[in-house]
């Protein structure tokens, strides 16, 4: 596997409230949240999604859950009453912000989801 996502190294799920996102990204690993921590910063997930147009993004850590959590101010157009986009709860921003390209890893197999091993390998 030559590039990797931020699929690979987290999960997430986000959400409205009103017409603002909230997207958690939670790191199956410590080292991965390490990364996160340093990497995936507001600015980073405002360009990220700078096509929605957030008036602001900003990053809570929940550092016992190895998660960041982003809030995108003004970003549903109107909010899931008002809005006439497909998605108008931001259900699907966790998933789109989860495809974003990561740059080389050098320690990527101390980040990636653990194998969990079936009833018949053990």
């Amino acid at each position: 596997m030559d590039m990797f996502r931020l699929s690979d190294i987290a999960h997430g799920r986000s959400g409205d409230k009103g017409n603002h996102a909230n997207i958690a990204v939670l790191a199956y690993t410590p080292q991965g949240f390490a990364w996160l921590r340093e990497h995936l910063t507001a600015e980073a997930v405002h360009r990220y999604f700078q096509s929605l147009n957030p008036s602001g993004v900003v990053r809570y850590e929940a550092a016992n859950l190895l998660a960041v959590n982003f809030v995108l101010y003004d970003v549903l157009a109107g909010g899931a009453s008002r809005s006439l986009r497909i998605d108008t709860q931001g259900k699907t921003l966790a998933l789109a912000l989860l495809r974003m390209p990561l740059p080389p890893l050098a320690d990527v197999s101390t980040m990636l989801r653990p194998k969990v091993r079936t009833t018949h390998e053990q």
